[in-house]
């Protein structure tokens, strides 16, 4: 447990000392404010008149009440009136429903719709970023963006930002008729708010550190949490569910912990308000006595008009403070929402970016370096030429640079140095999904997306008919097993594939890949999951497959690769031998050695 403490401590003490630090950008604020601007001309103004119709009928009704109607009825005792003006108050207060209804209603919609444009623009920006940013993040602090961060901001928009026009606009209105109908008593009232505004300012404060340590420990918490479920597999496996359990009651006591002291110094800020609002009644109650027996002071009905207002004084001050918290969570929120949206793609796309006709699949490598950090180079300088319609193999130990290079074939990077060509075409040049249209990309790691398996398949070309899905999955061999399914193709596959076996996803990934009618083919370790008899079935569809397209090969099975054009061995980077087969067997050099163990390893299994 005490490990897991100095874990969770370390990460967190990091984490709240950058947030708490920042000061209040209102910049940042006025461009989460923006979202607003499309509802400015539409929903927007209701919502407005509803709030002004409803705030004027409150800032009115306690003078008709006490200047007006008391006095006068004091005065002349006169019943009728009083009908009259309870009459007139009850029409008043009716307007008021309608206008709160009004401006709860579409203020509601203007928050919805706004919460449905940034969860929107942060989704789609988040599907064009490159893969260094998902190389840099884990899936469970993107999830938590997207819908905790964007959740929190809900509150804001519904709510805070009409209360704070509402109650600003309550404020100055209450002020300006307590000085009309009094400025002497106004005055002497007004004495209590510096101490008031100098003691809320250190509570308010302390109150936002509080809140901006409480988003830090949801969106570790959440991040966790998401991490936890993914991982479950690996977790029993090595049967640590004891261990994991003992760290996220750790976790989720810190979280609680950090939600307690919010709410605490939160709550600190109601009382100070009411604990003000006493202060100001005594002084009416000493000092507008005063005035009433004074000649030329005020009346009963201007006094007790002003213990009305006086009582809502206090009310949007109290208000106030929870809109500020409000803008406290936003602001937090909206850092991390724009930390991605300001993020720009490590893979650059040109404004005059070229678009792909029919292409012959020449693929060339000229002085390509690259390297995923300053201190991890994974190619040095490499040069190479892959021929239209050739089968290339790229065989190496683990962190030669295998991958890499078909990472720069689909340009989900860009080299350090040097460059890479297709059909003589700097891939800086082509239109990124000009260039993924015509390059497929079969994973050792193969993933299947909830829905249908004929979905899955389709996925490759969203617009393949039924007879299309059905013949490309039996030219690679998976017909006779989804045939066999209770429902066929229209069984319904859970997350990730996990009613399948490793063998079938890879079979239903094979035929997505051959749907997409791609020309240039990579197969990254594609049959490393695939037993002997299903690898046969791929082989003789492989054929078939890779017929007049350029194929790149990854396998550290070295049998699937006998029949390839020209094979590149990689050591730490750089190629050291090329040639077919037979070519590299006569030559006895790396790829001799590297048979002869497989087939000694296999021979001895």
């Amino acid at each position: 447990m005490k490990t897991n403490d100095t874990r969770i401590n370390k990460r967190f003490h990091y984490s709240t000392d950058q947030a708490i630090e920042k000061p209040f950008n209102w910049k940042q604020m006025l461009r989460l404010l923006t979202y607003m601007k499309p509802y400015a001309k539409t929903i927007l103004p209701i919502a407005i008149f509803g709030m002004i119709l409803s705030t004027a009928v409150r800032l009115l009704a306690p003078v008709l009440i006490g200047s007006y109607a008391l006095d006068n009825i004091i005065d002349h005792r006169d019943l009728n009136f009083l009908w009259i003006m309870v009459g007139i108050i009850a029409v008043m207060y009716l307007i008021a429903w309608i206008g709160n209804v009004l401006r709860i209603k579409y203020m509601n919609k203007v928050g919805q719709y706004i919460i449905f444009d940034l969860r929107k623009s942060l989704f789609d920006h988040i599907q064009r970023l490159s893969h260094r940013f998902f190389d840099q993040r884990s899936a469970g602090s993107i999830l938590v963006r997207i819908t905790n961060d964007v959740n929190s901001l809900q509150d804001l928009f519904t709510n805070g930002v009409i209360n704070l026009l509402m109650d600003l606009l309550m404020l100055f209105g209450i002020i300006f008729i307590l000085f009309m109908i009094s400025p002497e008593l106004t005055l002497a009232i007004m004495i209590v708010l510096p101490l008031m505004f100098f003691i809320s300012t250190k509570l308010r404060r302390n109150i936002r550190r509080a809140w901006q340590d409480v988003r830090i420990k949801q969106s570790m918490i959440n991040s966790h949490l998401n991490e936890s479920i993914q991982g479950i597999r690996v977790t029993q496996s090595f049967t640590q569910e004891k261990e994991n359990i003992g760290f996220f009651r750790n976790m989720n006591k810190h979280n609680y912990e950090a939600w307690r002291n919010a709410t605490q110094k939160n709550a600190l800020f109601r009382p100070f308000v009411e604990m003000s609002s006493a202060v100001g009644v005594a002084v009416l109650l000493w000092f507008g006595v005063y005035l009433i027996q004074a000649d030329g002071g005020i009346t009963i009905g201007q006094f007790f008009a002003f213990s009305l207002y006086l009582g809502m004084f206090w009310e949007p001050i109290s208000r106030l403070g929870q809109v500020y918290n409000q803008l406290l969570v936003g602001m937090a929120s909206s850092e991390r929402i724009f930390e991605f949206l300001d993020e720009q793609p490590s893979v650059p796309e040109s404004d005059k970016a070229i678009e792909l006709g029919d292409i012959k699949g020449e693929i060339k490598f000229e002085n390509v370096e690259f390297a995923y950090d300053e201190d991890r180079k994974a190619l040095k300088g490499i040069n190479l030429m892959m021929e239209p319609g050739q089968t290339v193999a790229l065989v190496g130990h683990t962190g030669s640079g295998k991958t890499t290079i078909v990472n720069l074939i689909s340009r989900f990077y860009d080299p350090t140095k040097g460059r890479v060509l297709i059909d003589g075409h700097d891939l800086r040049d082509i239109a990124l999904n000009s260039l993924r249209h015509k390059v497929s990309i079969v994973l050792q790691d193969t993933f299947i997306f909830s829905g249908s398996i004929k979905d899955n398949i389709r996925f490759g070309r969203p617009g393949a008919t039924d007879e299309e899905v059905i013949e490309a999955a039996k030219t690679v061999g998976a017909h006779p097993f989804i045939s066999n399914l209770k429902n066929g193709y229209d069984t319904e596959v859970e997350e990730r594939g996990n009613v399948l076996s490793v063998g079938e996803r890879q079979l239903i990934s094979f035929a997505r890949c051959l749907l997409a009618d791609p020309q240039i083919l990579i197969l990254d370790e594609a049959t490393a999951s695939i037993d002997t008899e299903t690898e046969q079935l791929i082989q003789k569809a492989l054929r078939r497959l890779l017929h007049g397209r350029t194929a790149i090969m990854i396998a550290h099975r070295l049998s699937t690769i006998r029949e390839a054009d020209n094979i590149f061995v990689l050591e730490q980077g750089n190629i050291i031998e090329h040639g077919n087969h037979e070519e590299l067997m006569n030559q006895k050099g790396e790829y001799y050695g590297l048979v002869k163990a497989q087939f000694k390893v296999l021979n001895t299994g």
